[in-house]
């Protein structure tokens, strides 16, 4: 036997157990989380789905009726109508938010003076949450205590101002009150995108003549366009799931004018206590999800491995 042979057939020594301690830390802080989040995730959405295809009522109950709940579900008006609110207000939201916050990204790109003061102040909305803030705007939009009775306490007595109390421009009071919530997040992705683009590129336009508008129009933007398609898919998520900005603000109302999936899907569940007919519900709100995040998922990876020249 040589000596190399020697060297090879002797064991390597124990480490140390603070060493394999350490080595097992980041397993033993991500396991329980990871444990966690699956049985949330993928173990409560499975019994979520099979409760969807019961007989449950006021608790659950595992007799098979297949898909009579989402027969039932799209036969009702209100479901259909909160659907329907729920893509209207998507739409004006997510548009609304990323014009507001790509404006702000803008306006404080330009080195302004206080240019942190004016940052804090566009993102404090986003330290609020969403149920006081509907409640701070249910207080605006009151007519006896809000903004109309301080205008016609001023002397405007016909001025008008009931947006949430009308069935008919209620949606547009959710839809305001979540633009100014969202905005500034919008605008903290956009200005960092626009803070990363190199500036010799900003630099080469500005030698060959080009407008603050053309820049930003044929070099910045175009150069953070994914940022655009990144900020559209996290604000689909808030609309989708939005619950607490419309309980607080109009409760569903007036009528069922603002009601949305996540507000029928509480009183299905928690107010008329028919829990099968709600777990279709909230499938269904899933499965919009689901539309939204699995293609940009699928999108993500084809990029990275685009860049890392595997495409």
């Amino acid at each position: 036997m040589s000596n190399h042979d020697l060297i090879l057939s002797v064991p390597a020594p124990a480490r140390p157990w603070r060493q394999r301690l350490g080595s097992a830390m980041p397993l033993l802080v991500l396991g329980p989380s990871l444990v966690a989040s699956f049985v949330y995730v993928f173990v409560f959405t499975g019994w979520t789905l099979y409760i969807s295809l019961s007989n449950s009522s006021l608790l659950p109950t595992y007799g098979f009726v297949g898909l009579d709940n989402y027969a039932s579900l799209w036969a009702n008006r209100r479901w259909n109508i909160a659907y329907n609110n729920l893509f209207f207000f998507s739409g004006f939201y997510i548009v609304g938010s990323m014009a507001v916050g790509l404006l702000l990204a803008i306006l404080i790109d330009q080195r302004v003076r206080g240019e942190a003061v004016w940052r804090t102040i566009f993102l404090y909305p986003l330290a609020v949450s969403f149920i006081v803030t509907g409640t701070v705007w249910s207080w605006l939009y009151n007519p006896t205590d809000g903004i109309q009775a301080m205008m016609r306490g001023l002397g405007w007595t016909n001025f008008s101002f009931a947006l949430a109390s009308d069935r008919h421009y209620a949606i547009y009071a959710v839809i305001i009150t979540g633009v100014w919530q969202s905005s500034g997040f919008a605008m903290a992705l956009f200005l960092a995108g626009l803070r990363s683009v190199d500036s010799d590129l900003v630099k080469a336009a500005q030698i060959d003549g080009a407008s603050t508008f053309r820049i930003y129009r044929k070099v910045l933007l175009p150069t953070i366009a994914p940022i655009f398609l990144a900020v559209a898919v996290i604000q689909i998520q808030f609309a989708i799931k939005t619950f607490d900005l419309v309980a607080a603000l109009t409760k569903g109302g007036p009528g069922i004018s603002t009601t949305f999936p996540a507000i029928y899907v509480y009183d299905l569940m928690f107010q008329r206590g028919q829990i099968g007919e709600g777990a279709a519900a909230a499938i269904m709100m899933l499965a919009a999800l689901a539309v939204v995040l699995v293609p940009y998922s699928f999108w993500v990876v084809w990029r990275r491995r685009k860049e890392a020249g595997h495409g």
